[in-house]
């Protein structure tokens, strides 16, 4: 194989694990997309067609029919079934140490076996987004899976799947190798090999590309992308992105953790439970101000969940406004005069700039009274502790996985309940059951435009009670060698089969 047939990525983020169903996190799903397929697959702009399903209808409201592709083979040359489907949607779920898996996608859903290339999905109630959840996880061998645990992936030996790449080795922190699947269905790529090498600091990240080292990469620093379009060596790729950055806030428990009062100690009752309070935290933060300094203009300041042209975007909701004097006279409404001390955590270079944003975030507050410490994580330890729910107050992003307004506002603002597969990423354990029970009527109402306003009416809700605070969305940015191009995605998944050699 010759050097030419090898793709060399520079990843800003290394993947948690190779197991599929493991973390429903992006840098692990832009892997797990080599080495297995999807049912239903998406496109650059999230829109949805056939993958390892070709055909399906509606037998009724709560009963779907799926045909399954003919010929797909398993790495080890055994064939695609419907056994294989059945045994994914039970495994979803119920992967152990799980710091917030797919579940959501599957729950109140049952498959079964009908004949070996047909499978039917039961709902438990009418589903309108069965598409999109059949988009979000991975399928993944009967045989090799049945046992497997999640470290049994991470060495391959379970990663057995059907994808357009085959495992061959992962070297934590060094390496991830990867060859082509000359039997996939989907056809073969320019590329043979695939060697991604984990470079977490973005200067090391662009010197890599520039040196010759590697010929792809992700999460471009916003401050480089001026000097990189001039640059006759390199091409670019760019996107808008469906990712929200967003500030979360501890408004469930009595006493937070990091809430203290002014002389240091515990404060009792938690501010963070008055819309007040959070209100006046959203209020005095600058976003125009964030998305000019920090980002360097390569953002959209947000006042919602999803963006403009997103299925349930409310064009009625806007940014908040800046206004520091409003906000200290909000503070002082809600009982603090005075502020009070409070920690953001954040993880660092797992998102554009992250810790820049989160030390901005914490001067703005400051000004207002609200005296803010800064604490930074390497994103392993972070989201460890974040899943942990150890912050009062934190940085976070959330991207659409189903293209639309459900997923992110299922999954980070509906009351936490694994049973049902909701709230898996509210780690503020926001509640309200009003919300709630718009949420749930939005998810089995099948006329699109009624629950497109269910969405949209939900949005509001949450964002008028500052159940979040909305920063931006992200513009996704890669570089690579000037004779490759790259189609960018909404999705910031950073995939090879879409880098080809120019023509």
């Amino acid at each position: 194989m010759s050097a030419a047939d090898t793709l060399r990525i520079g990843l800003a983020v290394e993947p948690s694990s190779i197991d599929p169903h493991f973390h429903n996190i992006q840098p692990n799903l832009q892997i797990a997309r080599q080495i297995f397929d999807f049912l239903i697959t998406r496109d650059h702009k999230q829109q949805l067609g056939p993958g390892l399903a070709v055909s399906w209808k509606a037998i009724d409201d709560k009963t779907w029919e799926f045909k399954l592709r003919e010929g797909v083979k398993w790495h080890d040359g055994t064939p695609l079934t419907a056994d294989d489907v059945v045994f994914s949607f039970g495994r979803v779920p119920n992967v152990p140490g799980s710091p917030g898996g797919y579940g959501a996608y599957v729950a109140g859903k049952k498959a079964t076996k009908v004949d070996d290339l047909t499978f039917r999905v039961v709902t438990e109630k009418p589903n309108p987004l069965m598409l999109n959840d059949l988009s979000t996880f991975a399928i993944v061998s009967h045989k090799h899976g049945e046992k497997a645990t999640t470290e049994n992936y991470n060495t391959g030996a379970a990663a057995i799947g059907t994808g357009p790449y085959k495992f061959v080795e992962w070297v934590r922190g060094d390496r991830i190798v990867m060859e082509a699947n000359k039997d996939y269905w989907g056809g073969q790529t320019d590329w043979d090999k695939l060697l991604y090498k984990p470079i977490s600091a973005s200067a090391s990240r662009v010197a890599a590309l520039l040196s010759g080292q590697v010929d792809f990469i992700d999460n471009v620093p916003l401050i480089d992308i001026a000097q990189l379009k001039r640059n006759p060596n390199v091409a670019l790729s760019q996107s808008p992105s469906n990712r929200l950055v967003f500030l979360s806030l501890d408004s469930n428990r009595p006493v937070s953790p990091f809430v203290k009062n002014n002389e240091g100690q515990p404060l009792w009752p938690n501010p963070l439970r008055d819309g007040r309070v959070r209100k006046a935290m959203s209020m005095a933060i600058n976003r125009p101000a964030i998305v000019e300094r920090v980002m360097d203009g390569g953002a959209l300041a947000s006042g919602q969940i999803v963006p403009e042209g997103f299925f349930g975007h409310n064009p009625a909701l806007k940014p908040e406004s800046y206004d520091a004097t409003g906000a200290k006279k909000l503070l002082a409404e809600a009982g603090y005069p005075n502020g009070f001390r409070i920690t953001i955590h954040s993880p660092r270079d797992r998102y554009p700039n992250d810790a820049a944003i989160t030390e901005a975030v914490a001067q703005m507050l400051t000004q207002i009274g609200i005296k803010t410490e800064v604490q930074i994580l390497p994103a392993s330890v972070y989201f460890t502790r974040a899943s942990k729910l150890e912050f009062s107050f934190a940085f976070f992003a959330f991207g659409s996985d189903t293209g639309e307004a459900s997923s992110p506002l299922n999954g980070m603002l509906t009351t936490f309940n694994p049973q049902i597969g909701a709230g898996a990423f509210n780690r503020g354990r926001y509640s309200n059951v009003e919300f709630d029970a718009a949420m749930q009527e939005a998810l089995t109402t099948m006329d699109d435009a009624k629950r497109e306003q269910l969405l949209r009416d939900g949005t509001a809700m949450v964002i008028r009670d500052h159940a979040v605070i909305p920063l931006h969305f992200q513009t996704n940015t890669w570089a690579l060698r000037k004779d490759l191009r790259y189609e960018g995605r909404t999705d910031e998944n950073t995939l090879p089969r879409g880098v080809t050699k120019a023509k």
